[in-house]
């Protein structure tokens, strides 16, 4: 089987800027003979908000995007998270957000790269600093950087540190999650928004040590608010039902994407990823 996916975290109703993701994403899939997949990412329940999956479904099943199969959810598949885990070269490390940035290498490691102040401690190191703060658990990398081909990007090479797979409140990491599951549900297309860019290459890196192959990606770009940053719902009316329904979103979001059709089925003849926009798209609210 191959597959793409749509991933959204409930956090809260979708914004117009999920919408236009998923809807690409479906198209993608969808244009390629592939089955597309929903999988609810909830694994941080502190961002979960109550109602805000069967929302999201709601709302995509209303804009017409259709989903093969049930609906995965990460927090019923830790068990895969701890097998891959134990296939996987880790360290401990205790270090703080502010440990890290105030660390004497950081200013000599790329912006948003791990120092590797904890990766060689000695056992006696460890066992003093476990009585401090429990523990995440980092991906011991042998590389600095990893290259991934990207639809609409073209080749994009970046930095691999030695990134969190497991947080101190034991809590699975999103880079490992996403890649476990991508690689149990047969995705090899993943189609988001550019944001994620920067972190494909730590997945697809992840994805060779655990033995598979990197899916085909896709970043598509943002939707904007009326100040030029990433749309939030501090913005106004983003959702689909503040904005009217899908009467009024569907064609706003074929218009940003230079599609033709009322419906997404429609949308699909004709639909060419080299012809979309490369530039973030600012919503008019």
């Amino acid at each position: 089987m191959t597959a793409g996916r749509y991933a959204p975290s409930p956090s809260g109703d979708l914004h117009v800027g999920n919408l236009r993701t998923a809807l690409l994403a479906w198209l993608f899939a969808r244009s390629t003979g592939r089955e597309f997949l929903l999988r609810v990412e909830d694994l941080d329940t502190g961002r979960t908000a109550d109602g805000a999956e069967a929302r999201q479904l709601a709302d995509l099943a209303a804009l017409g995007l259709d989903w093969d199969g049930a609906v995965v959810r990460q927090s019923d598949r830790t068990a895969s998270y701890a097998a891959a885990l134990e296939r996987l070269d880790v360290y401990e490390c205790y270090c703080t957000r502010r440990e890290i940035l105030s660390a004497p290498s950081a200013p000599h490691t790329p912006d948003g790269a791990y120092p590797g102040t904890c990766r060689d401690l000695t056992e006696p190191e460890r066992a003093a600093r476990r009585s401090e703060r429990p523990a995440a658990l980092r991906l011991r990398s042998t590389v600095r950087s990893f290259t991934v081909h990207d639809e609409l990007h073209g080749e994009y090479t970046g930095m691999v540190d030695d990134f969190v797979l497991r947080r101190g409140d034991g809590t699975y990491a999103y880079n490992l999650a996403v890649v476990v599951d991508d690689a149990a549900q047969g995705i090899d297309q993943v189609v988001r928004g550019d944001d994620l860019l920067s972190s494909a290459p730590r997945q697809a890196y992840l994805t060779e040590l655990l033995g598979g192959v990197a899916p085909r990606y896709a970043h598509v770009p943002m939707v904007l608010g009326p100040t030029g940053v990433r749309l939030a719902k501090r913005d106004g009316a983003v959702t689909l039902a503040e904005r009217g329904g899908p009467s009024t979103v569907l064609p706003e979001l074929a218009s940003s994407l230079g599609l033709a059709g009322s419906t997404p089925v429609e949308m699909l003849d004709g639909f060419d990823p080299q012809s979309l926009p490369r530039e973030p798209w600012t919503l008019p609210l």
